[in-house]
């Protein structure tokens, strides 16, 4: 029997993990954003700078605006530490159709916490069942082995595939059951 699928809503709904917030990125957040990113150590493997506060909010202008395709989605969350209310990074989305290309940023002060992998990993199980995903997709800098552990902790593989010389990691995906 044939099933119709709702469409996906532009504003990615929120999430948690235990002890994460994942909010949907609104433009008021670029100035506490600017410096959770401002350690030029962030972009050792993916090139580029930190933001300026005022280059940050154009940004995630355009991103909340979303895609000019109406296919595509641009899901963009910030990440905050229920423990103490900080802003520590964010995690983000393009959907396709069933396909999710996902990405994750932590800053340096909040490393080595396990909050890259724990949001991930929510990421993961939040567009399974908030967002319709079967495939999961990551692209990861061959010698950045903090964010190949990140993946691998979301569920995601490496495979064979390359793209602006990071290897593409993978992962297929089975819908929560329904009782």
């Amino acid at each position: 029997m044939p099933t119709t699928t709702a469409p996906l809503p532009s504003t990615p709904p929120p999430f948690t993990t235990a002890r994460l917030d994942a909010l949907p990125l609104e433009p008021a957040y670029a100035e506490e954003m600017a410096a959770v990113l401002a350690d030029p150590a962030l972009y050792g493997f993916t090139g580029g700078e930190p933001p300026a506060p005022d280059a940050l909010r154009a940004r995630y202008e355009r991103q909340c605006a979303g895609s000019p395709d109406p296919g595509e989605r641009w899901w963009n969350w910030v990440l905050r530490v229920r423990a103490d209310g900080s802003l520590a990074g964010y995690v983000q989305a393009t959907v396709r159709g069933p396909r999710a290309e996902i990405a994750w940023v932590v800053g340096t002060p909040w490393q080595g916490r396990g909050y890259a992998s724990e949001a991930a990993q929510g990421l993961a199980a939040h567009l399974v069942s908030a967002g319709g995903v079967r495939e999961l997709v990551a692209h990861i800098h061959p010698d950045h082995a903090a964010s190949a552990a990140v993946a691998a902790a979301a569920g995601l593989g490496p495979t064979e595939e390359w793209e602006d010389g990071e290897r593409r990691w993978a992962a297929s995906t089975t819908p929560p059951l329904v009782p």
